[in-house]
């Protein structure tokens, strides 16, 4: 009944208490590893522990297994996790439930920090695309914070391939009217680890502002150059 879905890049030191969590979600469940470019035998632990395993020698890049293990999996909820940050079973179960109950996307409520002083480009891209979606509701929820979950019916309607890019498939998932609800937080920016090494630029920045902007851009593609807003009483042509 439910596929947990785990992306793991030389992640052995937390993955068996990952894997441990995952496991006490429910009982009708699956267990699906996406070792993605592993050299500390992440994959090897996976295996012993009796989860599916899928591996790949080389890195697949930034949520590419995303879309891998949903292309795998066989259950009715598809829930994701990080093979680096260990979230209790409790919380999990709460975004399967969601789904469980008719929902179609549950998405962690965990908006990132808001209120220093140099908000982070990442948080500012989440809080402009859910208000350009018309969602304020959503603050800074997203697709690429985990845990979330989907329902078969969600996923199939998305397509596995658009889960490589969280951002185009939470817009997808608006646009075409499925229901997304933010359902639980989870401090997905206290646990995930950072894997950037000191004076090294943070690579995933430039990335997922980008997949923001292929979202923003699906947004105009479907409601015209101005996303769907009002131009309200200005009179355009008296400027020309």
């Amino acid at each position: 009944m439910i596929s947990v879905i785990i992306p793991v890049m030389n992640e052995r030191r937390t993955l068996q208490r990952v894997i441990r969590e995952a496991g006490k979600v429910h009982p009708q469940s699956e267990i699906i590893v996406i070792a993605n470019g592993c050299t500390d035998g992440s994959a090897r632990l996976a295996r012993r522990l009796g989860v599916h395993v899928y591996e790949y020698p080389e890195p697949l890049g930034h949520d590419v297994p995303r879309a891998v293990g949903a292309r795998m999996a066989k259950g009715e909820v598809l829930l994701f996790i990080d093979g680096d940050m260990i979230v209790p079973a409790e919380d999990l179960r709460l975004f399967v439930r969601h789904i469980l109950s008719g929902g179609d996307i549950a998405l962690n409520s965990y908006s990132g920090p808001v209120h220093s002083r140099q908000t982070h480009p990442v948080v500012s891209a989440k809080h402009t695309l859910n208000m350009l979606l018309e969602r304020p509701d959503l603050k800074g929820a997203s697709l690429t914070a985990v845990p979330h979950a989907l329902s078969r019916r969600a996923a199939e309607m998305l397509g596995a391939d658009l889960l490589s890019n969280p951002p185009l498939a939470l817009a997808q998932a608006v646009l075409k009217g499925i229901e997304v609800t933010p359902v639980h937080e989870v401090n997905a920016g206290r646990l995930n680890r950072s894997r950037r090494r000191a004076g090294q630029d943070d690579l995933l920045i430039p990335l997922l502002v980008g997949d923001h902007m292929e979202a923003i851009g699906l947004i105009l593609e479907n409601r015209g150059l101005r996303g769907g807003f009002s131009d309200l009483e200005r009179i355009r042509e008296k400027a020309r």
